[in-house]
């Protein structure tokens, strides 16, 4: 801080930070804010997962209110027989499913022996039906709850991306990377579904990079990965850690065109794309780009099963 003194008047005049400073700046936020953003994609997931299995539980559901309109059907039948022939009681018991249960077997054991498994499969089939029921209604509740996370976490990210723009336009001039167009090199020829997944992230070099992003509009690094995989019929998740997770572990020395090279604590993951060179999609305000493997120290490596 330098001190200006002009008569009784004392103001302080603090320096503009350099451009090493503004660049040490870019490069930790950025990472902060990939990790924000693979937290996002992560929950993401899980969501997914969450309505799979809503969907699932639901498809479940509907044998069992097949059986159990069918059942109560039969119920309705027995009871109105029970109450033509003067037992209103029994007639109450096996419509409400209450009563006391010696009372309910001496009910049951008037009927025939055909009778009596209709009545213990409708009271069987309520209770399943009424169990799952809970269970999908658990799983909504935590869904809604997911999702007010997601929306929270969403107007974190973006506000953050508004900040790190601004720096980079304080410090380059422009908030993003210029585009120079694709690749317009030589792809290497690679055999099977890696081939075809190295493929696509060459096409995709000199894509913007977008928070969340899996579409030709921008991707992240996890998007990327998943959509390069995606074009080789291989369903990977939208996140680096589930990635590292879905794939084999390989060593450095069996690294091979097609997998996968994750690093900083599997908050960033690249393709390998031989000769020590990865693709991926950097941060906030790049594109996607070849670059040396050694971009940042290597945490491990997976090979898509």
């Amino acid at each position: 801080m330098a001190l200006a003194v002009t008569g009784t008047t004392t103001t302080a005049a603090y320096a503009e930070p350099s451009k090493a400073e503004l660049t040490k700046k870019i490069e930790k936020d950025s990472e902060q804010l990939e990790d924000l953003t693979e937290s996002y994609n992560k929950l993401n997931e899980e969501i997914k997962a969450t309505k799979a299995a809503e969907a699932k539980v639901d498809k479940a559901l509907a044998p069992v209110r097949a059986q159990l309109d069918a059942a109560g059907v039969e119920v309705g039948v027995l009871a109105a027989q029970a109450y033509k022939q003067g037992n209103i009681s029994a007639a109450t018991a096996l419509l409400n499913g209450g009563g006391d249960v010696i009372d309910r077997l001496a009910y049951l054991q008037q009927l025939s022996r055909n009778r009596q498994r209709t009545v213990e499969a409708f009271n069987v089939t309520n209770a399943k039906f009424l169990d799952e029921q809970a269970k999908l209604h658990t799983a909504r509740q935590r869904q809604d709850a997911q999702k007010k996370e997601l929306d929270a976490r969403r107007k974190v990210i973006e506000a953050d991306v508004k900040k790190l723009l601004e720096l980079r336009r304080q410090l380059y001039g422009s908030a993003e990377e210029p585009d120079t167009g694709g690749y317009t090199g030589k792809i290497p020829n690679i055999s099977g579904k890696a081939g075809v997944a190295v493929r696509f992230a060459y096409n995709a070099i000199g894509t913007p990079y977008k928070w969340g992003g899996a579409s030709s509009s921008g991707y992240d690094c996890s998007g990327l990965m998943m959509k390069a995989w995606a074009a080789a019929g291989k369903s990977l998740p939208h996140n680096a850690a589930m990635q590292y997770n879905a794939t084999a572990r390989i060593s450095r020395s069996q690294l091979k065109p097609g997998d996968l090279v994750f690093y900083r604590s599997l908050g960033h993951v690249g393709i390998y794309v031989g000769d020590n060179m990865v693709i991926d999609a950097p941060r906030t305000g790049t594109r996607v780009a070849k670059r040396s493997i050694n971009i940042m120290a290597p945490m491990g490596y997976g090979r898509v099963r």
